[in-house]
Protein backbone atom coordinates (compact mmCIF):
# COMPACT_ATOMS: atom_id res chain seq x y z
CA UNK A 1 0.00 0.00 0.00
CA UNK A 2 1.30 3.46 -0.34
CA UNK A 3 3.13 4.53 2.64
CA UNK A 4 1.01 7.74 4.63
CA UNK A 5 3.10 11.39 3.95
CA UNK A 6 3.82 11.59 6.91
CA UNK A 7 3.55 8.27 8.99
CA UNK A 8 1.44 8.72 11.86
CA UNK A 9 0.46 6.98 15.15
CA UNK A 10 1.73 3.99 16.80
CA UNK A 11 3.65 1.58 14.64
CA UNK A 12 4.76 -1.27 16.86
CA UNK A 13 8.16 -2.95 16.08
CA UNK A 14 6.77 -6.85 16.09
CA UNK A 15 8.46 -9.47 17.85
CA UNK A 16 9.50 -12.50 15.80
CA UNK A 17 7.84 -15.65 17.66
CA UNK A 18 10.25 -18.78 17.21
CA UNK A 19 10.04 -22.49 17.94
CA UNK A 20 11.78 -24.06 20.30
CA UNK A 21 14.02 -25.16 17.28
CA UNK A 22 14.50 -21.59 16.18
CA UNK A 23 12.18 -21.79 13.43
CA UNK A 24 9.66 -18.84 12.87
CA UNK A 25 6.61 -19.59 14.18
CA UNK A 26 4.23 -18.17 11.33
CA UNK A 27 0.90 -19.22 12.79
CA UNK A 28 1.74 -17.02 15.85
CA UNK A 29 3.60 -14.45 13.76
CA UNK A 30 -0.42 -14.10 11.96
CA UNK A 31 -1.97 -14.46 15.16
CA UNK A 32 0.11 -11.01 16.58
CA UNK A 33 -0.10 -9.45 13.03
CA UNK A 34 -3.88 -10.06 13.26
CA UNK A 35 -4.36 -8.79 17.16
CA UNK A 36 -2.46 -5.76 16.07
CA UNK A 37 -4.28 -4.83 13.11
CA UNK A 38 -7.76 -5.35 15.25
CA UNK A 39 -6.29 -2.83 17.98
CA UNK A 40 -6.10 -0.17 15.45
CA UNK A 41 -2.53 0.25 15.26
CA UNK A 42 -0.85 2.61 12.23
CA UNK A 43 1.71 0.49 10.87
CA UNK A 44 3.63 -2.36 11.06
CA UNK A 45 7.65 -2.22 11.71
CA UNK A 46 9.41 -6.11 10.87
CA UNK A 47 12.83 -7.33 11.77
CA UNK A 48 13.89 -4.70 14.15
CA UNK A 49 15.56 -4.86 17.74
CA UNK A 50 12.16 -5.94 19.04
CA UNK A 51 12.17 -8.39 16.19
CA UNK A 52 15.33 -10.05 16.63
CA UNK A 53 16.27 -9.33 12.95
CA UNK A 54 20.08 -9.62 13.98
CA UNK A 55 19.92 -12.84 15.47
CA UNK A 56 18.21 -14.56 12.15
CA UNK A 57 19.62 -15.62 8.80
CA UNK A 58 18.85 -14.69 5.88
CA UNK A 59 16.13 -17.39 5.23
CA UNK A 60 13.80 -16.91 8.47
CA UNK A 61 13.99 -13.32 8.01
CA UNK A 62 12.57 -13.16 4.71
CA UNK A 63 9.79 -16.06 6.03
CA UNK A 64 9.00 -13.59 8.95
CA UNK A 65 8.73 -10.32 6.17
CA UNK A 66 6.45 -12.83 3.93
CA UNK A 67 4.09 -13.81 6.49
CA UNK A 68 3.38 -10.24 8.07
CA UNK A 69 3.65 -8.75 4.28
CA UNK A 70 0.87 -11.58 3.38
CA UNK A 71 -1.01 -11.58 7.12
CA UNK A 72 -1.34 -7.38 6.83
CA UNK A 73 -2.93 -8.08 3.18
CA UNK A 74 -2.49 -4.27 2.44
CA UNK A 75 -4.46 -2.95 5.88
CA UNK A 76 -1.47 -1.59 6.85
CA UNK A 77 1.85 -0.46 5.54
CA UNK A 78 4.59 -2.82 6.75
CA UNK A 79 7.91 -1.28 7.26
CA UNK A 80 10.79 -4.16 6.74
CA UNK A 81 14.15 -3.83 8.95
CA UNK A 82 17.17 -4.36 6.56
CA UNK A 83 19.75 -3.98 9.05
CA UNK A 84 23.55 -5.19 8.80
CA UNK A 85 26.90 -3.87 9.07
CA UNK A 86 27.76 -2.92 5.48
CA UNK A 87 26.00 -1.08 2.14
CA UNK A 88 26.37 -4.56 0.12
CA UNK A 89 24.42 -6.27 2.80
CA UNK A 90 22.48 -3.98 3.62
CA UNK A 91 21.55 -3.17 -0.08
CA UNK A 92 20.75 -7.65 -0.37
CA UNK A 93 18.04 -7.10 2.38
CA UNK A 94 16.52 -4.15 0.74
CA UNK A 95 16.13 -5.88 -3.00
CA UNK A 96 14.69 -9.03 -0.66
CA UNK A 97 12.22 -6.98 1.45
CA UNK A 98 10.97 -5.03 -1.91
CA UNK A 99 10.18 -8.48 -3.56
CA UNK A 100 8.40 -9.56 -0.53
CA UNK A 101 6.12 -6.93 -0.43
CA UNK A 102 7.36 -4.46 2.23
CA UNK A 103 5.83 -0.94 1.71
CA UNK A 104 9.03 0.72 3.45
CA UNK A 105 12.56 -0.07 4.55
CA UNK A 106 14.63 0.78 7.78
CA UNK A 107 18.20 0.92 7.93
CA UNK A 108 20.54 1.77 10.33
CA UNK A 109 24.27 3.59 9.40
CA UNK A 110 27.18 1.00 8.53
CA UNK A 111 28.41 -0.72 12.19
CA UNK A 112 31.73 -2.29 13.47
CA UNK A 113 33.79 0.28 11.41
CA UNK A 114 33.74 3.63 11.75
CA UNK A 115 32.26 6.10 9.56
CA UNK A 116 32.56 9.32 8.88
CA UNK A 117 29.09 11.39 8.04
CA UNK A 118 29.84 11.62 4.83
CA UNK A 119 30.34 7.74 4.43
CA UNK A 120 26.74 7.47 6.01
CA UNK A 121 24.71 10.22 3.66
CA UNK A 122 26.22 7.83 1.14
CA UNK A 123 25.21 4.97 2.59
CA UNK A 124 21.61 5.95 2.57
CA UNK A 125 21.69 7.62 -0.86
CA UNK A 126 22.72 4.06 -2.16
CA UNK A 127 20.30 2.30 -0.55
CA UNK A 128 17.23 4.68 -1.62
CA UNK A 129 18.31 4.47 -4.68
CA UNK A 130 18.64 0.32 -4.73
CA UNK A 131 14.75 -0.26 -4.76
CA UNK A 132 13.42 3.47 -4.62
CA UNK A 133 10.92 2.22 -1.18
CA UNK A 134 10.24 4.82 1.04
CA UNK A 135 13.57 4.87 3.78
CA UNK A 136 13.53 5.27 7.07
CA UNK A 137 16.99 6.11 8.98
CA UNK A 138 17.15 4.19 12.42
CA UNK A 139 18.94 5.78 14.93
CA UNK A 140 19.99 3.50 17.81
CA UNK A 141 23.44 4.12 18.54
CA UNK A 142 23.47 1.31 21.62
CA UNK A 143 23.89 -0.83 18.88
CA UNK A 144 26.11 0.90 16.17
CA UNK A 145 28.13 2.79 18.84
CA UNK A 146 27.45 6.31 16.71
CA UNK A 147 24.20 8.44 16.87
CA UNK A 148 23.49 9.80 13.64
CA UNK A 149 24.55 13.08 12.90
CA UNK A 150 21.46 15.78 12.98
CA UNK A 151 23.04 17.76 10.46
CA UNK A 152 22.98 14.40 7.87
CA UNK A 153 19.40 13.89 9.04
CA UNK A 154 18.29 17.24 7.26
CA UNK A 155 20.60 16.39 4.48
CA UNK A 156 18.53 13.18 3.72
CA UNK A 157 15.18 14.60 4.61
CA UNK A 158 15.62 17.66 2.35
CA UNK A 159 17.10 16.07 -0.73
CA UNK A 160 14.22 12.96 -0.66
CA UNK A 161 16.58 10.11 0.27
CA UNK A 162 15.16 9.72 3.85
CA UNK A 163 11.26 9.67 4.13
CA UNK A 164 11.41 9.20 7.83
CA UNK A 165 13.52 8.40 11.05
CA UNK A 166 12.84 6.26 13.87
CA UNK A 167 15.11 7.96 17.11
CA UNK A 168 15.74 5.63 19.17
CA UNK A 169 18.72 7.38 20.58
CA UNK A 170 17.21 8.24 24.46
CA UNK A 171 18.58 11.37 23.69
CA UNK A 172 15.51 13.56 24.06
CA UNK A 173 17.09 17.64 23.63
CA UNK A 174 18.49 15.94 20.10
CA UNK A 175 15.49 14.37 19.29
CA UNK A 176 13.85 17.96 20.08
CA UNK A 177 16.73 20.04 17.98
CA UNK A 178 15.97 17.94 15.27
CA UNK A 179 12.73 18.36 15.51
CA UNK A 180 12.83 22.34 15.35
CA UNK A 181 15.55 21.94 12.53
CA UNK A 182 12.68 20.06 10.48
CA UNK A 183 10.11 22.72 11.39
CA UNK A 184 12.43 25.54 10.56
CA UNK A 185 12.83 24.18 6.92
CA UNK A 186 8.83 23.58 6.27
CA UNK A 187 10.16 19.24 6.01
CA UNK A 188 7.63 18.14 8.79
CA UNK A 189 4.80 17.40 6.63
CA UNK A 190 6.72 15.58 4.61
CA UNK A 191 9.52 13.84 6.87
CA UNK A 192 7.92 11.64 9.37
CA UNK A 193 9.85 11.47 12.72
CA UNK A 194 8.79 8.58 14.96
CA UNK A 195 10.09 7.59 18.87
CA UNK A 196 11.37 4.60 19.87
CA UNK A 197 11.79 5.94 23.40
CA UNK A 198 8.85 4.52 24.78
CA UNK A 199 8.67 6.16 28.05
CA UNK A 200 8.40 9.51 27.02
CA UNK A 201 6.27 9.74 24.22
CA UNK A 202 4.52 12.17 25.65
CA UNK A 203 6.97 14.73 25.56
CA UNK A 204 8.36 13.61 21.94
CA UNK A 205 4.77 14.12 20.66
CA UNK A 206 4.39 17.38 22.16
CA UNK A 207 7.73 18.46 20.58
CA UNK A 208 6.42 17.06 17.34
CA UNK A 209 7.16 13.81 16.39
CA UNK A 210 4.43 12.28 14.59
CA UNK A 211 4.17 8.92 16.71
CA UNK A 212 5.97 6.37 18.12
CA UNK A 213 7.49 2.35 17.67
CA UNK A 214 6.95 0.92 21.03
CA UNK A 215 8.20 -2.66 21.88
CA UNK A 216 5.77 -2.40 24.36
CA UNK A 217 3.11 -1.89 22.15
CA UNK A 218 2.85 -5.97 21.15
CA UNK A 219 2.02 -6.37 24.81
CA UNK A 220 -0.52 -3.73 24.93
CA UNK A 221 -1.11 -1.66 21.69
CA UNK A 222 -4.26 -0.53 23.21
CA UNK A 223 -2.88 1.62 25.78
CA UNK A 224 -0.60 3.68 23.49
CA UNK A 225 -3.08 3.90 20.97
CA UNK A 226 -4.97 6.03 24.03
CA UNK A 227 -1.61 8.02 24.91
CA UNK A 228 -1.34 8.86 20.83
CA UNK A 229 -5.06 9.94 20.89
CA UNK A 230 -5.02 11.54 24.34
CA UNK A 231 -1.77 13.41 22.63
CA UNK A 232 -3.42 14.65 19.54
CA UNK A 233 -6.69 15.97 21.51
CA UNK A 234 -4.15 17.77 23.52
CA UNK A 235 -5.16 16.42 26.40
CA UNK A 236 -1.83 16.21 27.73
CA UNK A 237 -2.85 15.21 31.32
CA UNK A 238 -4.42 12.11 30.32
CA UNK A 239 -1.54 11.38 28.12
CA UNK A 240 0.82 11.71 31.09
CA UNK A 241 -0.94 9.46 33.64
CA UNK A 242 -1.22 6.86 30.50
CA UNK A 243 2.53 7.24 29.68
CA UNK A 244 2.61 6.45 33.63
CA UNK A 245 0.81 3.68 33.46
CA UNK A 246 2.66 1.85 30.39
CA UNK A 247 6.09 3.07 32.23
CA UNK A 248 4.83 0.27 35.28
CA UNK A 249 3.91 -1.93 32.54
CA UNK A 250 7.35 -1.75 30.80
CA UNK A 251 8.83 -3.33 34.36
CA UNK A 252 8.27 -6.61 32.49
CA UNK A 253 11.77 -5.93 30.19
CA UNK A 254 13.80 -6.06 33.47
CA UNK A 255 12.26 -9.11 35.05
CA UNK A 256 15.54 -11.47 33.72
CA UNK A 257 17.97 -11.61 36.33
CA UNK A 258 20.81 -8.91 35.48
CA UNK A 259 23.81 -11.51 36.68
CA UNK A 260 22.55 -14.10 34.57
CA UNK A 261 21.80 -12.42 31.20
CA UNK A 262 21.38 -9.35 29.24
CA UNK A 263 19.35 -6.44 29.15
CA UNK A 264 18.44 -7.65 25.30
CA UNK A 265 17.91 -10.87 26.33
CA UNK A 266 15.30 -9.66 29.13
CA UNK A 267 13.82 -7.41 27.16
CA UNK A 268 12.87 -9.04 24.61
CA UNK A 269 12.36 -12.20 27.35
CA UNK A 270 9.45 -10.30 29.12
CA UNK A 271 7.29 -9.32 25.88
CA UNK A 272 7.26 -12.69 24.35
CA UNK A 273 6.35 -14.27 28.14
CA UNK A 274 3.86 -12.14 28.30
CA UNK A 275 2.55 -12.36 24.72
CA UNK A 276 2.67 -16.54 25.20
CA UNK A 277 1.29 -15.96 28.95
CA UNK A 278 -1.78 -13.92 26.26
CA UNK A 279 -2.19 -16.53 24.46
CA UNK A 280 -0.97 -14.84 21.02
CA UNK A 281 2.51 -16.83 21.05
CA UNK A 282 2.72 -20.54 21.09
CA UNK A 283 6.13 -20.26 22.27
CA UNK A 284 8.19 -17.99 24.03
CA UNK A 285 11.92 -18.92 22.85
CA UNK A 286 14.44 -16.44 21.97
CA UNK A 287 16.94 -16.73 19.20
CA UNK A 288 20.43 -18.16 20.33
CA UNK A 289 22.50 -17.16 21.98
CA UNK A 290 20.05 -15.08 24.43
CA UNK A 291 19.36 -16.69 27.50
CA UNK A 292 15.57 -17.50 28.14
CA UNK A 293 14.08 -16.12 31.45
CA UNK A 294 13.87 -18.20 34.42
CA UNK A 295 10.19 -19.32 35.95
CA UNK A 296 10.83 -16.49 38.69
CA UNK A 297 11.44 -13.77 35.84
CA UNK A 298 8.03 -15.20 33.72
CA UNK A 299 6.16 -15.10 37.44
CA UNK A 300 6.80 -11.29 37.55
CA UNK A 301 5.89 -10.73 33.93
CA UNK A 302 2.49 -12.81 34.55
CA UNK A 303 2.25 -10.25 37.85
CA UNK A 304 2.94 -6.93 36.18
CA UNK A 305 0.10 -8.29 33.41
CA UNK A 306 -2.57 -8.70 36.30
CA UNK A 307 -1.64 -5.94 38.37
CA UNK A 308 -2.77 -3.93 34.80
CA UNK A 309 -5.24 -5.68 34.25
CA UNK A 310 -4.41 -7.40 30.79
CA UNK A 311 -4.62 -10.70 32.03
Amino acid sequence: MTLPVPLTGVVPPLCTPLTREGDVDTRSLEALVERLVEAGVDGLFVLGSTGEAPYLDDARRHTALRTVVTAAAGRLPVLAGVIDMATARVLDHARAAAGLGADALVATAPFYARTHPVEIADHFRRVRAGTGLPLFAYDIPVSVHRKLPAGTVLELAGDGTLAGLKDSSGDDGALRRLLVGLRARGLLDRFTVLTGSELSVDGALLAGAHGVVPGLGNVDPEGYLRLYGHARAGRWSEAAAEQDRLAVLHALTGTGPEEAMGRNASAIGGFKAALHLLGVLDCPATAAPQVPLDDVAVATVRALLTERGLL
